[in-house]
């Protein structure tokens, strides 16, 4: 009777500690230096009953965190001072915050970005844009696995209480805990949506496979990492749920083709990975990579929609140089990135150069955050010249990096990795206002004619943002440039991706008399449709045609057909990259308005570009 007594009693308390648990509201720490995602983020979550405390920069964090630990903490990355990635690893050599989750939210998706955030101790990686409903399905299962912990120590504490006192009931007390821990370690090691291998076990597994090689050096082992591409189409068209259901389907289906000795995991969202035991050569791996693909561009029904996937796959081969798991994933997951740029929907076998390329691009990356802040970035302009008068009638502001220890990096090779993480928007913005106010100094000493423009070219980012016209205004207001004075060039692929928002904002930027460019006329999409749709002020011919004007009868003609176009729209037409005196003369017999390159000057320092201005010239 009291045998049975105590297996009640445990039961019950191991059911009160779990429902303490539960009904205790979950205290998340939010971190994030863009107001608007800190609001987004609190609402979503206090409507869901969690109590919410946030912080905007990295300092605060580890005050609030320190001074009253939260059971979550949704992490930014990207933050001014203290980054993400240094408040965790603060947090976790501090005593009082070591045990805290930390969820990194990031806008960065690169490979090298993941696995820093996990080695520093982050239970998951969530990349920006999100969707509330992913993020509270991860933040639910990190605290589900925190109340599972804290539940089990708490029953440990008063089994072992137990053991002494009822030595009749230590062997059920012991299964107790012995299925307290199974349930943990099965929640810890699988995912919850697909319950295949997570992560953590998919790693563990490659450990061993390790291992095994290099004792029996023909076991050898492929790892492949397969993201599907455009997942998120399928999420935000037919919705999260039924994006779920296919993760499920496409789980099962990766299963049948494989071997039992393989390894299929789920890393997170529309990523899988697998571990292809006993390949003999890489001509398998990719062989099997080809199967892969076959069988996931059959169609998927989920709730009865018809969908079609395909997946960008990476492929690495274990040697003996590898000893690290960790290193196998990068690897592969490099390689998948190369095989998504390439096209997609195929695979890409790792080579050492991907990896040395992509440290290069980090450190890049990092720099480039950096740059801005101890203000690396300055402006050179390059006049604009009218073809007629032979006058100088505005420059156009190239931006210049200056490296601490590379020296001047060129823009080919920064802007567009600034575009891919976002930091475009704040050079561009200083651009924008670094140009103005020079022109607007030029114009009070005297300097600048009458009508000199000028010109400043507006990246897809920045022309996506719904406070451009903001961030316009206010420069304009701030250095008192007429709006006349400015002019902006943008690319094709602006006119491509949102042509509604497109069309509004040219609308408002006609209102303001802004002068709008085409830049690079030529070498994109050069549809005649977009030129109807969206009136531009001027088409800037690509100094790709213009070097090649005295080479052939056909590029003399190109060039004839887009000044012409451009005379047809009511357009200007500006020619890049004039180098020689033929060129000029071709461009002038050509009707061509305006010109700029090296024939006329160099990007120039504003303190010579001031001097050209003195002297007047004309060619």
């Amino acid at each position: 009777m009291r045998y049975t007594q105590s297996l009640v009693e445990t039961a019950l308390l191991s059911r009160r500690l779990m429902e303490q648990a539960v009904a205790t509201k979950a205290d998340i720490f939010v971190v994030d230096d863009t107001p608007e995602n800190l609001r987004l983020l609190s609402t979503a979550l206090l409507q869901r009953g969690y109590k919410v405390r946030s912080a905007i920069d990295g300092s605060m964090a580890l005050m609030g965190a320190t001074a009253a630990p939260p059971d979550l903490m949704l992490l930014d990355v990207n933050m001014p001072g203290l980054n993400g990635y240094e408040v965790c690893r603060r947090l976790k050599a501090s005593a009082i915050t070591r045990d805290v989750p930390v969820i990194f939210i990031s806008a960065l998706d690169e490979v090298m970005d993941k696995v820093q955030a996990f080695a520093l101790g982050g239970v998951d990686y969530i990349t920006k844009p999100f969707h509330f409903e992913e993020v509270v399905a991860r933040i639910e299962n990190q605290l589900t696995i925190r109340r599972l912990s804290l539940s089990l120590q708490a029953l440990n504490a008063e089994l072992e209480q137990r053991v002494r006192d009822r030595t009749a009931a230590l062997e059920q007390e012991v299964q107790e805990r012995q299925r307290a821990q199974e349930q943990l370690l099965h929640l810890a090691l699988h995912d919850p949506l697909t319950n295949l291998p997570n992560r953590t076990s998919f790693l563990k597994t490659v450990q061993v496979a390790l291992a095994r090689a290099r004792q029996q050096l023909e076991q050898q082992f492929a790892i492949l990492f397969l993201d599907c591409d455009r997942f998120k189409t399928i999420n935000d068209s037919l919705g999260h749920s039924v994006g779920d259901e296919l993760l499920i389907a496409i789980a099962a289906r990766l299963q049948t083709c494989l071997r039992p000795e393989d390894t299929l995991a789920r890393l997170g969202g529309d990523e899988f990975i697998i571990c292809r035991a006993a390949i003999i050569d890489l001509n398998q791996a990719t062989a099997f990579a080809q199967h892969l693909n076959e069988q996931l561009r059959l169609p998927f029904y989920p709730r009865g929609y018809e969908v079609f996937v395909n997946a960008s796959i990476g492929i690495v081969l274990s040697d003996a140089n590898y000893d690290d798991a960790e290193h196998l994933l990068r690897n592969a997951d490099t390689a998948m990135y190369h095989a998504k740029a390439l096209g997609r929907g195929r695979a890409q076998v790792f080579d050492p150069s991907m990896y040395a390329r992509a440290l290069n691009r980090l450190k890049l990356e990092n720099d480039l955050r950096r740059a801005i802040e101890r203000q690396e970035f300055y402006l050179c302009y390059q006049p604009v010249v009218s073809l007629r008068s032979g006058e100088i009638i505005g420059f156009e502001a190239l931006v210049r990096w200056q490296h601490p220890d590379r020296g001047v990096v060129k823009p080919a090779e920064f802007i567009p990795a600034a575009e891919e993480t976002g930091a475009i928007t704040s050079i561009g913005d200083w651009v924008l206002a670094e140009a103005c106010q020079q022109l607007k100094q030029w114009q009070e000493r005297g300097l600048a004619p009458a009508g000199l423009s000028v010109s400043v070219n507006l990246s897809v980012r920045q022309f996506a943002q719904r406070d451009s016209l903001t961030t316009i205004d206010a420069v304009l207001q701030a250095t008192q440039l007429s709006a006349k004075c400015l002019k902006l060039e943008i690319t094709e692929s602006v006119l491509i991706d949102s042509p509604e928002s497109a069309m509004a904002t040219f609308e408002e930027l006609r209102a303001r008399h802004i002068q709008l460019s085409l830049d690079d006329f030529g070498t994109g999409y050069s549809s005649l449709s977009y030129l109807h749709r969206f009136a531009m002020d001027a088409l800037k011919i690509d100094r790709s045609f213009t070097s090649k004007i005295d080479s052939g009868h056909k590029n003399l003609e190109i060039v004839q057909a887009i000044v012409s176009l451009s005379h047809t729209l009511g357009m200007e037409a500006i020619a890049e990259g004039i180098e020689t005196a033929s060129q000029l003369a071709q461009l002038r017999t050509l009707g061509c308005d305006c010109g700029q390159g090296h024939f006329f000057a160099p990007p120039l320092l504003p303190a010579a570009a001031a001097d050209l201005l003195r002297q007047r010239p004309r060619w």
